[in-house]
């Protein structure tokens, strides 16, 4: 029995008719799959949920220009385009950045509201704001003043410090406190390591059952970092070593210290806010870095959900 060979042209159109039914899958894969863009005929209106992307930077103070925070992963990355502030903190990879979901209005339940996936929480009353009326995939920047953002500063979180002091050359400390204060250090005579606070030379000088005596070893000039702000030694004697502060009035606002313990309103970094040569002294402000300024978010519209 011979086997009819189909003919060329019917193998043409089959091959056709083939490759249009894969386009057509992998179109409507495609369509299935593709991140869905706010329709640009709705209006972010009061009492709606919205997600949106940001750009969050400062429009006063010291770091006007910086960002402080964004929901996009680019921006977070690129520090030359996009220049940081100083109490900025990344979230992470990629997939801790997406769009932040919003409830347009000024309350919402404590848990927030949940579609889907996503859980619409207040924001400040600023940011809330200048969303109404936009459309979806529309951008704009909003300007939130400190009394519709994160509110005024709190004084009880300033307080000033010396721009010179001195410390002593021996320091005695508990024995049994020592490994706490001197980490991965032998409490033994003649033990060199780098001082925890200052980054200088320090020398165990004597050890007995209940005290352990540290001797420190800075020179003349030597720079020392003490709560991460610039010192510089400007003498040692038998006794004491003097420190100096290196900051001037133009580093104000754009120094981060770190307190140990006993940091104001329960926070461990600050900023110094002020430099005052002429009185010897710096002001350190606990408040969060976006209390008290005029905040700058460019935003854009990625989905709406009419309340």
């Amino acid at each position: 029995m011979v086997t009819e060979k189909p003919s060329s042209i019917l193998l043409i159109v089959l091959v056709v008719i083939v490759l249009a039914a894969a386009g057509a899958a992998a179109a409507f894969v495609y369509e299935v799959n593709k991140p869905k863009a706010a329709s640009s005929a709705l209006t972010v209106q009061l009492g709606d949920n919205a997600t949106v992307n940001y750009i969050g930077t400062f429009g006063s103070g010291a770091q006007a220009g910086r960002v402080f925070d964004s929901s996009i992963y680019a921006v977070a990355t690129s520090n030359l385009t996009y220049p940081k502030s100083l109490e900025y903190e990344s979230r992470g990879p990629p997939s801790a950045y997406s769009p932040l979901p919003v409830h347009v209005g000024p309350n919402a339940p404590s848990g927030g509201y949940t579609i889907g996936n996503l859980t619409f929480s207040t924001v400040v009353t600023g940011f809330w704001q200048g969303l109404i009326g936009l459309h979806g995939n529309q951008t704009k920047t909003i300007v939130v003043p400190p009394n519709l953002g994160y509110g005024p500063q709190n004084q009880s979180c300033v307080t000033t410090a010396p721009l010179g002091y001195t410390v002593p050359v021996l320091t005695s400390v508990a024995a049994a406190s020592f490994a706490s204060l001197y980490p991965n250090v032998t409490a033994a005579v003649g033990t060199e390591f780098a001082d925890p606070t200052y980054g200088w030379n320090d020398t165990v000088f004597a050890v007995n059952a209940s005290t352990v005596t540290v001797q420190a070893l800075p020179g003349v000039n030597f720079l020392a970092m003490p709560n991460g702000l610039p010192f510089e030694v400007t003498a040692v004697n038998a006794t004491t070593i003097t420190l100096a502060s290196t900051l001037t009035a133009a580093n104000a606002g754009l120094v981060l210290g770190h307190a140990k313990t006993g940091g104001l309103c329960g926070a461990t970094k600050f900023i110094v806010s002020a430099v005052n040569v002429i009185a010897g002294t710096l002001t350190e402000n606990f408040n969060p870095e976006v209390q008290g300024e005029i905040l700058d978010f460019t935003v854009t519209v990625v989905d709406i959900y009419p309340a």
